[in-house]
């Protein structure tokens, strides 16, 4: 992918930390004008201060925003979309629906809000990645609701590759990620889960941000790539 991203223009929805920002620093350091997106402000004044990227506050669950900030913005070629939420965890018959009902105002809703004031401002050629979650696979206990709001995100990615073309969109599917996703957790408890989570996959660990960011970078630059479901998990769904 030598001089793809070169001068072209990327925009990473939810890059203040974690998965998204690891993604917009390989794209930066692969010449792109990167833009980051996020709700946080001071995530995103020490982004201003340390990097090349370009930081604005965004809130995905209003449109207007949205529309504003890519009319703002103008023609770009390359979106990432990495928003997540912390609810809809949990056995079915202990699952609070309204949990669930929240976990979708935090993952599913965001990213087909911005998906859809994304696409007039795309340039020919250009491409996009979902950021999900192996959870909508994985078949796991206490990952039901989990599998029906990234579920219902993956399932729509080969019927958009169609219905958007020639833009490409695709999918990355992550597994156990060490990522401020698990800060709702104490430290010792997140240790526990992830020792549990891992103990029988075949990378035996869980994964770094970069490990997942290389994998959306390379659905991004593959020009033959689309309607596709790339799982970087560690063969956690195996």
């Amino acid at each position: 992918m030598n001089g793809v991203f070169e001068n072209k223009k990327a925009i990473v929805i939810g890059g203040s930390s974690g998965i998204g920002l690891a993604t917009a620093q390989i794209l930066a350091n692969s010449k792109a004008h990167v833009t980051v997106t996020g709700r946080d402000a001071d995530k995103l004044k020490a982004i201003r201060e340390t990097t090349n990227l370009r930081a604005q506050p965004v809130d995905s669950n209003d449109r207007a925003a949205l529309d504003a900030f890519f009319k703002q913005t103008g023609a770009f070629d390359y979106l990432v979309i990495s928003l997540s939420g912390s609810k809809g965890m949990g056995n079915f018959t202990e699952l609070s629906l309204q949990d669930l009902r929240a976990g979708f105002e935090g993952k599913f809703w965001p990213q087909l809000n911005t998906l859809q004031a994304a696409l007039p401002y795309m340039n020919n050629g250009g491409s996009i990645t979902l950021v999900t979650a192996i959870s909508s696979v994985a078949q796991k206990p206490g990952t039901s609701g989990l599998a029906a709001i990234n579920g219902a995100l993956e399932l729509m990615v080969p019927v958009l590759a169609q219905e958007l073309k020639p833009l490409r969109i695709n999918a990355v599917s992550p597994g156990v990620v060490d990522t401020p996703w698990w800060s709702f957790a104490p430290e010792e408890a997140k240790q526990q889960a992830w020792q549990q989570l891992t103990g029988n996959i075949p990378a035996g660990r869980v994964a770094r941000a970069e490990e997942i960011a290389d994998a959306i970078v390379f659905t991004l630059g593959n020009s033959y790539l689309t309607g596709t479901v790339i799982h970087c998990d560690g063969g956690f769904s195996c």
